[in-house]
């Protein structure tokens, strides 16, 4: 993996490599992030499904918030430029990849992108296991995703309290053991990404992706926003009314994102690569 230099403005110097991907990518805040449609991203969430693999892949999607993370974060943002592939989610990186004069072919918003590949793949024998969230949450998803996806299987569940080596291990064993071919985890930025690049080696899932808020919609904590208000680009409103103990994510984030996308864009503009 190769490494990176920050400046004071949060760009970096070099870009590091990403993971392999035959698609072009454009570089936001030293992260370098897959440009695909819907279609090919479910594509490359398949191609490892199919292969025998000795570790996990990880898959991750980014937004604002977590482009900002990166920026703060030459360790985090090496976890996810080292990830099997990196999708954007929001309007903020749809415009600071705009910026970079790369237009994106799809908004890949994990709660949408995730039911569309399980849908797409369905009856193809696959398994899945679902990692995050609280007891009584996880339990209210894991129903939930069984009605939605009968094409797939359900290998397990369990809360995302697994912070320590200690109970990790367990859970890796119960994991392994359900043999799942999909790692749904569903910890929050950056720990879930975090969490999932430390025992990538031990994890004997083809692959495993980082959902966020996933398992709060399926679980009903959350409730999406109306179709219109996702086509502009809004949702981050319907979350913040529902989530208002996460304000200075969006009220500080946003504006500081803005920011950081001008302040990196010459450096960034030549790094990205057009296919």
């Amino acid at each position: 993996m190769e490494t990176s230099e920050r400046t004071q403005s949060g760009c970096v110097r070099r870009s590091p490599s990403a993971g392999a991907s035959s698609l072009s990518r454009v570089t936001v805040l030293g992260v370098q992030i897959v440009n695909a449609s819907r279609q090919e991203a479910i594509d490359q969430l398949e191609q490892p499904l199919q292969q025998d693999l000795a570790a996990t892949r990880p898959v991750y999607i980014v937004n604002a918030h977590t482009l900002n993370l990166a920026s703060e974060s030459q360790t985090y943002r090496e976890i996810l430029n080292s990830g099997h592939v990196v999708f954007a989610d929001g309007t903020g990186a749809r415009w600071a990849a705009r910026l970079r004069g790369v237009r994106l072919k799809a908004n890949l918003v994990g709660t949408d992108l995730v039911p569309a590949f399980f849908r797409t793949t369905s009856g193809r024998g696959y398994r899945y296991f679902l990692l995050g969230a609280n007891h009584e949450t996880i339990h209210r998803a894991a129903e939930t995703s069984r009605r939605m996806f009968p094409g797939w299987q359900l290998a397990g569940f369990h809360h995302g309290y697994v912070q320590d080596e200690i109970g990790a291990a367990k859970v890796i064993d119960a994991i392994n053991a359900a043999h799942p071919h999909v790692l749904l985890v569903g910890m929050g930025n950056p720990l879930q990404e975090q969490w999932i690049h430390r025992h990538r080696a031990s994890l004997q899932v083809p692959v495993s992706i980082g959902v966020g808020g996933l398992f709060d919609h399926w679980g009903g904590n959350l409730q999406r926003a109306p179709v219109w208000v996702r086509r502009h680009g809004l949702e981050w409103t319907q979350l913040l009314l529902q989530q208002p103990h996460k304000s200075r994510r969006y009220l500080l984030g946003i504006p500081k994102f803005l920011l950081r996308m001008v302040a990196c864009l010459p450096r960034e503009r030549h790094l990205s690569s057009h296919g």
